[in-house]
């Protein structure tokens, strides 16, 4: 079985890519898979966010915004994966669209109507959403995300419980998880991409641009 733990921005655009091509690779290919899509929060991954959508590192108020609809919006998710990782997942899928690839602004009133699209309890969705239970799990959450030394959203840890290693196979970046899946993208190549990987055999610099380590 293969494990990936993909670690996001609730509202980024880029994250929606990886997210919709591992989705579709795991609907593919007829192997194990247990997708874990993990929303974090932290000083350098909103950075990150303001570089990409142009904004200056020096707008405070932005920041200051930015930083607090992403807690709120990874709370939101966090709630929604109480009710099922399949209601969870497509909950992610329609802020991560409406908010990163439609520009619509964040608001707690839009999670409200995206979560009753995709057909869950909202009164359960409501009540978990302002519980310490949620509120726990993202502390978790982003607890798994500095032990794993994530520093960058998208990023992806991915296990092969199928080789004779137990370490993991951190990813950082978009355009790496992308080039590696263009790359690799058969059920036999990829398998045999992670068990290389795992027994740490030299990586070709050029390939990766250093965005691909074990940990």
């Amino acid at each position: 079985m293969i494990e990936i733990y993909l670690f996001v921005n609730p509202i980024g655009k880029k994250c929606l890519s990886i997210e919709r091509r591992i989705i579709s690779l795991i609907n593919e290919y007829d192997m194990k898979i247990q997708l874990r899509l993990i929303p974090i929060m932290n000083l350098k991954t909103v950075s990150e966010f303001m570089q990409r959508i142009g904004a200056s590192e020096k707008d405070i108020q932005l920041r200051t915004e930015l930083s607090q609809e992403i807690h709120s919006a990874a709370l939101d998710v966090k709630a929604a994966h109480l009710q099922g990782k399949k209601r969870g997942r497509d909950f992610l899928v329609e802020l991560q669209k409406t908010v990163g690839e439609q520009k619509q602004p964040y608001s707690k009133k839009m999670a409200i109507q995206l979560f009753t699209k995709v057909g869950g309890d909202l009164e359960m969705f409501l009540e978990d959403r302002h519980s310490a239970f949620v509120q726990e799990a993202f502390l978790t959450d982003q607890q798994i995300a500095h032990e794993m030394q994530i520093t960058c959203h998208p990023s992806a840890v991915i296990y092969n419980y199928g080789s004779d290693s137990d370490a993991g196979i951190r990813i950082e970046g978009c355009d790496t998880i992308h080039h590696i899946l263009d790359t690799y993208n058969t059920k036999e190549s990829l398998i045999a991409f992670l068990e290389s990987q795992s027994k740490d055999r030299p990586i070709r610099q050029s390939d990766i641009d250093n965005h691909l380590s074990l940990i």
